[in-house]
């Protein structure tokens, strides 16, 4: 049950390898225990400067703590852990050695002054208290009691709200019913403890460093003044036109890093087409290189809003876990995919079809168990009540013509080609009744978005996810799938392992060649999650 539940609690943190990991440049990483601790890595081994004190000569009372927390209320939040932290340490200073204070306590401020580079507000709990208390120790050789214990109270909180992000309740808020990720400031002092430097280390997938790099990035955008609105004088500019708006083009796409150079030219040329394409990939659309009105929307968007957009999602990379090897299915709701994933990675990707906004699809996580092929479709009570009694009053032979019967008090679609689910389903059950399923609607997988189902998700391979399902099953070939996804008789196959499957949320990742990719916020969830980023108080 423990290996279940670790597997569960861990699986999504590769959301990123799916679209985002850099598969070819990863750094050593830890491995995480089965409870999921902080990972602990040997600074020396990984070749960083400094690390935290194991002294044990200097030490303050015991009786400064209360006074500590009696002058800075707002850290009793940490009373136990930073009285049992110091109380097994016989009160020995973590953050001073025979040299005076440490390098990582010096870490520790400069991260504190500048949060708003880790994309969080700058509301740091007594920031002004904190800055005099170490600019007033600078240059002097007195080891005061205070800044120590200023120093490990904000540790504590900077790995709250840095390292694991707005609380479980808020994330629920935000219908994310996926498992997150547990950092307790016990472990955070664990690690302290043990000198793993986590200013350098810090136990949050790589997918959120890559994010801050950008972020860097468009706030240096941001200072050079906000985007002037490209206005165009045609519905569509492509190759070899000549206009005023192509050079403007040319110039947003120079600063968004899609040209890596600008010759300020009017003439639609090669270099801009391709870096129109680039573009065009970055935000999932089609790469024809021709610029229409919708695709002048995009790049006309707010540049401050692109960076709520990369904050947003730095905060979804701080509630999954750092690190797992697995295989699992992940779908990504905004980017309308499907990525399977083997041993850490990809075998393969589809599109998908999602929920429409008035029935979206969930975010959470199943166990794959069963692949159905020929199913019936049991019309759902929703449905069967707002669309298909409706539909039978004014048709008496809807159901025939929709090869549906009566099955009990319910009616159920019949197993063929015209199945609303196609010719195989796959169930992880739940209690969303979400699934993934075939189609008779092929033509709906071409289009840029791609949200028309009440909340199931569509494949647009469904054959070649149950030929992985099913690949290491000697009863099953290629040639018995294709006759039993036809036989038009529904068969359930038990899968001889079940496979994580993760639905995710995610609009903005960095890719394996180093770029933003951004997608629409198909069920607008972006804003209410940035709204609680800035409201946050600190701790």
């Amino acid at each position: 049950m423990l290996n279940k539940f670790f597997i569960l609690i861990c699986i999504i943190t590769l959301f990123v390898s799916i679209l985002f990991i850099n598969c070819n440049n990863t750094t050593t990483s830890a491995t995480l225990s089965n409870k999921d601790t902080i990972p602990k890595l040997a600074v020396k081994e990984m070749g960083i400067e400094g690390s935290f004190s194991t002294q044990t000569k200097l030490t303050f009372d015991s009786t400064i703590v209360k006074n500590f927390l009696d002058s800075f209320p707002k850290f009793k939040i940490f009373e136990n852990d930073i009285t049992g932290f110091y109380k097994a340490r016989n009160y020995a200073y973590a953050w001073y050695d025979d040299s005076g204070m440490i390098e990582p306590a010096n870490n520790l401020f400069n991260r504190i002054q500048n949060i708003s580079d880790e994309g969080l507000p700058d509301v740091v709990p007594y920031k002004t208290d904190f800055t005099n208390l170490m600019e007033t120790e600078e240059g002097t050789d007195i080891i005061a009691p205070t800044i120590e214990l200023m120093l490990t109270a904000q540790y504590l909180a900077y790995g709250k709200n840095v390292w694991q992000g707005l609380s479980e309740k808020q994330s629920l808020a935000t219908e994310w019913l996926l498992p997150r990720k547990k950092i307790t400031s016990q472990q955070l002092l664990d690690s302290l403890v043990a000198g793993n430097n986590l200013l350098e280390n810090s136990p949050v997938y790589r997918q959120y460093n890559l994010l801050k790099d950008y972020l860097k990035k468009y706030n240096l955008i941001k200072v050079k003044g906000p985007f002037e609105t490209i206005k165009a004088v045609k519905k569509a500019y492509q190759f070899a036109d000549s206009s005023a708006a192509v050079a403007a083009i040319r110039e947003r796409l120079f600063l968004l890093g899609d040209m890596a150079t600008n010759n300020q030219s009017n003439i639609f040329d090669i270099a801009l087409q391709d870096g129109v394409k680039n573009f065009e990939h970055r935000l999932g659309l089609k790469e024809d290189g021709v610029i229409n009105t919708a695709l002048l929307t995009e790049m006309n968007y707010p540049i401050n809003k692109r960076i709520e957009q990369i904050l947003v999602n730095m905060e979804r990379s701080r509630w999954v876990p750092v690190q797992l090897k697995s295989d699992f299915l992940l779908v990504n709701i905004p980017e309308y995919k499907l990525h399977v994933y083997e041993h850490d990675s990809l075998a393969f990707s589809m599109n998908v079809v999602v929920g429409k906004d008035q029935h979206k699809t969930v975010i959470f996580n199943g166990d794959m168990k069963y692949v159905v092929f020929s199913p019936y479709w049991n019309i759902p009570a929703s449905i069967l009540k707002n669309e298909t009694l409706p539909a039978i009053k004014k048709q008496t032979n809807y159901l025939a013509l929709h090869d549906m019967e009566w099955n009990g008090g319910n009616v159920r679609q019949k197993p063929g080609p015209n199945n609303s689910l196609g010719l195989v389903k796959f169930l992880f059950p739940n209690t969303h009744s979400i699934y993934l399923h075939d189609s008779p609607a092929k033509s709906l997988f071409k289009e840029d978005k791609r949200t028309f189902s009440h909340g199931c998700i569509r494949l647009a391979e469904p054959k070649k996810l149950a030929q992985y399902l099913l690949r290491n099953d000697a009863n099953w070939n290629d040639a018995k799938i294709t006759s039993a996804m036809n036989k038009k008789v529904e068969q359930f196959v038990t899968l001889k392992n079940t496979i994580p499957v993760f639905i995710a949320y995610f609009t903005a990742w960095v890719d394996r060649n180093g770029k933003l990719n951004l997608r629409n916020d198909v069920y607008k969830r972006d804003s209410r999650l940035a709204k609680m980023i800035l409201e946050n108080t600190g701790l």
